[in-house]
């Protein structure tokens, strides 16, 4: 259902982007030149990687007898998302392919070759990869065609290809990055409406993004997304509308998107779509003031009327434009989700009067609130609005609106941007199930969390005992100089504390793994009721405690090793004794920090996922939507029109309790405080000295 687009992408990022730098530094070209260039770059990289793993899932159908020994044609490179790629336009054959300073041409040529083998892109790749200097050129290709780029596919390289959308955002390259709408948000929208069938319609699609997160909710679920779906868009930024062209080809889908004056939405409705669609989802550009009224006055897609027109004759603040279009696209069944404007759920005047008869028809569905920092170039928070026509039809659910405060629910990615982990979006998703009174969504989601913390805890044994092995042969190598006499030695109080943390750490993950193992048993007799999964969870939170303090000895345990070391080296000389192998003890050193980061990382996932259960659990214990302060509850109309209609989650569900940091240890904070805080002023001191040592060389 989710995908975590932020996993993997880091360690690729820096170096992405030094292929823009290159571009800045060695062309003349401003940043609207090289965008395209580089995107098409991207698409064959991408292109190429996922025709090459269609092609072995296409030789592994054939040696297991599910498909006969045929040529290939393009319909099983469909099937599996890809593009039957022309040799001539493979990533890697490009690059393999003697240069002959003709580089650009190779690359034009392929470009050419792919609209040619693949119609719905013709007219839309770029071209013009004549004007780059070939060594420029060459040296892209080959940052592209790194070990890990090579090996990336699906969300790994999606995100990939997202980043630079949201880099040249950054840059001002691209309409101010309007276009782009963060992944974890498209993922909520996706989740909350399930485009699983008929049209789907993004009126303001920018880069496709809606369509291909729809893609990935429809084939999670076993089907083929163009038997099950159509996609149309609007798009009127030319260059966005190639993008979305090049997005979707590369994921194997096709959709039918307009551009430029024909696809303004608050003029044009190019598809005559009114009223037909299954499926409505849109970022549109929020609080347009410049819309001409007397355009668009008497539009049978404006069923509520004009929201507020000033002295100019034009539309005071579109965002209710754009609500009543999403409304009006829904077929009798349809579902619609928008973000929008926080400012849009509250506003006042012929607005509210707007809002009043959206409410009022009994198909809005959901609201939800979210915190600032989640768009790469907006720092303002966001609403999610839902629409599901066939409420209105429905007595028992079309006098209610669900408000969720998701403000409180987001992961730091870096300093400047937030996110939703997928395991977020799930809980998200989760509410809702319950507010559609889908219990057994929500009972399945709590088992799979389970499930995982168990299968995460039996992975974390193997990385256990490489670090136990690790911390063993790091122990070995400095044991005889440890054990010399000396007297006064400023080393035995750390060597007796690191030995006896060892044992004890020993003795810890020996019980984990017995824990592990006990659980796992009861798991498989385990009721999936919700009787049974609540004792499942109580079951497991020891084994979550274990974790916490196995990562707090692993991290106490790697310091006292380090710590170890410093006075061995610098107070000892150990480097001049015949007992300390100095370059071992490096090598060592750092194996064990690299094992320490795989074995905390294993023990956080085992216990994360005894949090995610229990997220759910304590909000909802009964497995039955119900009122949580500062998160959810479920509205009546009569409220809402209490409150001027307002649609703004916090309005109603109160300010969230303050919680409890359960995982803070005082004691083990202040001890590994003390042992970082004991290396830092002898750094300090020898640092004071040397500081003295230069004055007095300096004759001061």
């Amino acid at each position: 259902m989710t995908a975590d687009h932020m996993m993997g992408i880091e360690k690729f990022e820096t170096d992405l982007w030094k292929i823009a730098d290159n571009l800045r530094a060695n062309s003349n070209l401003a940043s609207n030149e090289y965008f395209m260039p580089i995107m098409g770059l991207i698409f064959l990289r991408h292109a190429t990687n996922r025709y090459y793993e269609a092609k072995a899932a296409i030789e592994a159908d054939k040696a297991a007898g599910k498909m006969p020994d045929r040529p290939l044609v393009e319909a099983d490179f469909a099937r599996r998302r890809a593009l039957n790629l022309p040799k001539s336009a493979r990533f890697d054959v490009i690059l393999k392919t003697p240069k002959n300073g003709n580089l650009g041409a190779a690359l034009t040529l392929a470009m050419e070759a792919v609209e040619v083998a693949f119609p719905p892109l013709a007219g839309q790749l770029p071209k013009d990869y004549e004007r780059f200097e070939g060594s420029v050129l060459e040296e892209m290709m080959r940052m592209f065609d790194s070990e890990g780029l090579r090996q990336a596919s699906g969300d790994v390289f999606g995100r990939i290809y997202e980043y630079f959308l949201a880099e040249f955002s950054k840059q001002g390259a691209h309409d101010n990055g309007e276009f782009f709408t963060p992944p974890s948000i498209v993922q909520t929208i996706v989740n909350v409406i399930e485009p699983d069938h008929g049209i789907i319609l993004d009126p303001a699609c920018g880069s496709g993004g809606m369509f291909v997160q729809s893609s990935h909710f429809i084939e999670d679920a076993g089907q083929d997304t163009m038997k099950r779906v159509t996609f149309y868009g609007h798009e009127k930024n030319d260059t966005t509308a190639k993008i979305a062209q090049i997005n979707l080809a590369v994921h194997g889908l096709q959709g039918t998107i307009r551009a430029g004056n024909e696809a303004i939405t608050y003029y044009k409705d190019p598809h005559e779509l009114v009223g037909k669609c299954d499926f409505v989802m849109a970022n549109p550009p929020f609080n347009v003031d410049e819309v001409d009224a007397e355009k668009v006055k008497g539009d049978p897609r404006l069923p509520f009327g004009l929201p507020g027109v000033n002295k100019g004759k034009k539309v005071s603040n579109a965002n209710y434009l754009w609500l009543s279009y999403f409304y009006s696209y829904l077929n009798d069944n349809g579902r619609a989700g928008v973000v929008m404007s926080s400012q849009s759920s509250s506003a006042g005047r012929d607005e509210a009067t707007v809002r009043q008869k959206l409410v009022e028809t009994g198909a809005v569905d959901v609201m939800i609130d979210i915190r600032g920092n989640f768009f790469y170039t907006r720092t303002v928070p966001c609403q999610l609005w839902f629409f599901d026509r066939a409420k209105e039809r429905d007595e028992t659910r079309r006098g209610h609106v669900l408000m969720l405060d998701a403000r409180s629910i987001f992961r730091k990615v870096s300093r400047a941007v937030c996110d939703f982990s997928p395991e977020q979006q799930k809980n998200i998703a989760a509410i809702v199930w319950l507010h559609r009174g889908q219990q057994g969504r929500f009972l399945k989601l709590v088992a799979s969390y389970l499930a995982r913390a168990i299968t995460e805890g039996e992975a974390a044994k193997p990385v256990l005992t490489a670090y136990e092995e690790s911390l063993g042969a790091l122990v070995d190598l400095m044991e005889p100089f440890a054990r010399t006499e000396r007297q006064d030695d400023p080393l035995a109080g750390s060597w007796d504390d690191l030995t006896s943390a060892q044992a004890i750490l020993t003795a810890d993950i020996d019980a984990f793994v017995g824990e592990v193992a006990a659980r796992a048993k009861d798991w498989q007799g385990a009721g999936r009721d919700n009787a049974g999964l609540h004792a499942a969870l109580r079951a497991l939170h020891p084994l979550a405690e274990r974790c916490r303090d196995l990562i707090k000895q692993i991290d106490l345990v790697t310091k006292l090793a380090a710590r170890v070391i410093d006075i061995a080296v610098k107070d000892l000389a150990a480097r001049d004794s015949d007992d300390w192998a100095n370059a071992e003890v490096n090598r060592a050193c750092k194996a064990l920090d690299e094992a320490r980061v795989k074995a905390v990382e294993a023990l956080r996932q085992a216990r994360y996922f005894v949090k995610q259960a229990d997220w759910l659990q304590e909000r909802f214990p009964d497995a039955v939507l119900c009122d949580v302060e500062g998160l959810v509850k479920r509205v009546d109309r009569a409220t809402i029109a209490t409150h001027d209609w307002s649609l703004t989650p916090g309005r109603y569900v109160g300010v969230s309790p303050e919680e409890v940091d359960e995982d803070f240890d005082f004691e083990e904070t202040l001890r590994a405080i003390h042992i970082d805080l004991k290396g830092l002023n002898e750094e300090a001191t020898e640092l004071a000295v040397r500081i003295a040592r230069n004055f007095e060389e300096l004759g001061a």
